[in-house]
């Protein structure tokens, strides 16, 4: 401003010379925006001559003439200059102008007009010279701009996208807070119809997602105050609307005339179904006062499915016809949960603008994508696929009419999954498919984690302090489980490689079948384990007095293995054999399912006794394994406070077992450990423990009553609340009763 002389600036705009006034309002344009300059400018009598230009312009000039004006308009002056010739020029620039830099300007000219938060002054005095009531006439000449704003949507050039959307936005918002309630649903509509949701989902969608954000959010706000103030609006038969609407469902359902019929002076009058709108999912024949919750939203939800899948809505009914009443689907209700989940997810009822607004400020990829919801503008489809996984669900659970809240927690926690976890880019196509194929497995486990999860949140603490404790009794319980499996015996394989005629070879390494077979048990006094090799493998288990060889354990140190941690096929059959083996006490003589290689091993390490044992030892063991040199081996020590044994004694392989099931490895690896007071290792183990626990948790929580939780619940109601239990009243008992000592 301290470079530009005003009133030569003002002088220029009136220049006969069109490469003069060119210069003048292109160097005006990027000054005035400031309020100041802008206050000097008019009172030089500029703004006069600006208006001229914008209106009689061509070319560059009037494309800086309107990016000018616009500029001022936003800095809330030259209003008084604003008329109805200046709007309906700037909309017929719109409608024919090809030029993008003109189309820019003059898009944001509208949008300062349409947005002024106009005085109750202004109101009185023009009452139509702002908002969208001051374009209605020029539209009305101009009947195409608005299929030419849409279209200006499609626009390679960013700017001009973004000016298009911003008026559309513009448009929406005044025509929703000012018309009356029977002029904007006909705007919403004719946007509808022209395709501006799907160019907007698309633009939501691109990768120019930043060039765009603010249009785009608003946009994405207003659709939500669209639904809501759809939601709003109570569904009243006496509206001509609204009654149509629910005649439409009823004609589409192919409805049968009743049988009863009879004359009249007039002709024949024909009675309909007195189950007219039960048969198609109403609790009652008087379907208004269902829509109580979802409004007029529900309504038109529950009309466009059935026009748009007219044929499948009633094969389905003549399905639903055929099944016992208490196993028919409420179809309608059905549609109104769905709307209701939706409803609840988008969180419609939240502005959030200015909190996205603060998002968007951070210039973070990842919370622009968290931000938009491209999903919400596919509404409708949304809600149909949603509606088929309810009726999927009601068919594969074989529901009853008294399990329409479980299925309707089903869904929620479905589309919760889907429709919340998909990312911004995701396809409407993909969200579809997702739904219709989800496995139901899969939904029952994610019901149970979010069951967890509100338990955590209610009674974190305490379920904290009852974990510790049984996991504590659990692995109890587990190694008291594992020493009673030594306790039953076991056989073990001898897999030796030594040739009778020469060397070993290949065919003697690939050999199956055991040399020999070890029995080996544990000591009824737990202090000894006892064991003998025999050349076959007998049907009757021997006896501790018949095993010849026995290890003290006092004087075992450590046990190597070469057992992974995470052992194949430690599913949870497996544990279950491996639960159940304690039981039977014959886990040797079942059939296993699945067998570890040869060379899996144990070694149960220690100190020799004497002289005499350490040679029986040594031969005893020379032939059946390596003496510990595979450096796969993991050795796990016994912890001693005899320090002065590991300084002067070497330890010395005891014992070697090769386990030939992933079983019987996990019982007697981690049954030795914690007979030496050590940890298991073993994942079949380990899971085991967490199910005995985690089942352990879920029998505690099932003696705790719903008073003790200090009002929270778990149980949930169709609109996703906490729901009270109801408390059985005392009418038609007698005084035949009695009570219950236990006090459960």
């Amino acid at each position: 401003m301290d470079n530009i002389n005003i009133p030569e600036l003002v002088e220029r705009l009136g220049s006969d010379e069109d490469a003069v006034r060119k210069m003048a309002v292109f160097k005006l344009q990027s000054n005035i925006g400031d309020p100041s300059f802008a206050d000097v400018f008019i009172a030089e009598g500029g703004l006069t001559k600006l208006r001229y230009l914008t209106l009689r312009a061509t070319g560059n000039t009037l494309a800086y003439s309107l990016t000018s004006f616009s500029r001022l308009l936003e800095v809330d002056k030259g209003w008084e200059y604003v008329n109805q010739e200046l709007v309906e020029r700037v909309v017929e620039l719109v409608v024919t102008h090809p030029l993008v830099n003109i189309l820019r300007g003059a898009m944001a000219v509208l949008v300062a007009i349409v947005s002024h938060p106009h005085t109750s002054l202004s109101k009185a005095s023009q009452p139509d010279a702002f908002g969208f009531r001051a374009l209605k006439p020029a539209i009305a000449i101009y009947s195409q701009f608005l299929e030419m704003l849409v279209s200006r949507l499609s626009s390679p050039d960013h700017a001009l996208c973004t000016n298009a959307l911003q008026l559309i936005n513009s448009l929406m918002r005044d025509a929703i807070s000012s018309d009356s309630d029977l002029e904007w649903p006909k705007f919403i509509r004719k946007l509808q119809e022209l395709g501006v949701i799907k160019v907007v989902y698309s633009m939501m969608q691109s990768a120019a997602l930043q060039d765009l954000a603010h249009p785009l959010l608003e946009f994405q706000a207003l659709t939500k105050v669209l639904l809501r103030k759809w939601r709003d609006i109570p569904v009243d038969l006496g509206n001509q609307d609204h009654r149509r609407a629910l005649k439409s469902i009823h004609i589409a359902s192919n409805p049968e005339k009743v049988s009863d019929n009879y004359e009249e002076d007039d002709g024949i009058r024909r009675r309909h179904n007195p189950e007219k709108w039960r048969r198609l999912g109403f609790e009652s024949e008087t379907p208004s006062w269902e829509f109580e919750e979802v409004g007029f939203l529900g309504m038109m939800d529950v009309a466009d499915y059935v026009k748009k899948n007219e044929d499948g809505f009633q094969k389905l009914l003549l399905e639903q016809s055929a099944q016992p009443a208490e196993e028919r689907c409420p179809i309608v209700r059905s549609s109104l949960a769905v709307t209701a989940i939706l409803y609840e997810h988008f969180e419609i009822d939240k502005s959030d603008i200015e909190d996205a607004k603060g998002y968007l400020a951070l210039e973070s990829r990842a919370n622009v994508d968290k931000i938009f919801k491209p999903l919400i503008l596919q509404w409708s489809r949304l809600h149909t696929a949603g509606l088929q996984a309810f009726l999927r669900l009601w068919k594969a659970t074989g529901a009853e009419g008294e399990d329409f809240t479980k299925i309707f927690e089903l869904v929620r926690i479905l589309l919760e999954a889907v429709v919340g976890g998909a990312i911004r880019t995701k396809d409407i196509s993909e969200v579809e498919e997702e739904l219709a194929e989800f496995d139901y497995q899969r939904l029952r486990e994610l019901q149970m984690e979010l069951f967890e999860m509100t338990y955590e949140d209610t009674w974190g603490q305490h379920l904290r302090q009852v974990r510790d404790e049984l996991s504590l009794e659990t692995l109890q319980f587990i190694k008291e489980q594992r020493i009673r499996c030594l306790l039953a015996g076991a056989w073990f394989p001898n897999h030796g490689y030594k040739s009778e005629t020469g060397p070993i070879t290949k065919e003697d390494l690939k050999r199956s079948t055991p040399l020999s077979y070890r029995y080996v048990r544990l000591s009824h006094n737990r202090r000894y384990l006892h064991y003998a090799d025999f050349p076959i493998r007998g049907e009757i288990e021997p006896t501790l007095e018949s095993l010849s060889e026995r290890i003290d354990l006092s004087l075992v140190t450590s046990v190597a293995s070469n057992i992974s941690s995470t052992t194949p096929n430690s599913d949870t059959d497996t544990d279950t054999a491996s639960s159940n083996s304690t039981l039977k006490g014959t886990l040797s003589h079942s059939t296993p399912k699945a067998t570890l290689p040869s060379t899996t091993k144990i070694t149960i390490l220690g100190y020799l006794r004497d002289s005499t044992a350490n040679s029986r030892g040594s031969n005893s063991h020379s032939a059946n394994h390596n003496m510990n040199t595979n450096n796969n081996n993991k050795t796990h020590s016994r912890t001693s406070s005899r320090t002065h044994h590991s300084q002067q004694k070497e330890e010395h392989p005891l014992l070697t077992l090769h386990p030939p099931t992933p079983i019987l490895a996990s019982e007697w690896l981690d049954g030795l450990l914690m007979l030496l007071n050590q940890q298991p290792i073993t994942s079949e183990t380990n899971k085991l423990i967490r199910v005995v626990s985690d089942y352990g948790l879920k029998i505690r929580l099932l003696n705790v009553r719903f008073e003790g939780r200090g009002g929270y619940g778990v149980g949930l109601g169709v609109n996703g609340e906490i729901e009270m239990p109801k408390i059985p009243t005392r009418e038609g008992l007698d005084e035949d009763y009695y009570y219950e000592m236990a006090g459960g």
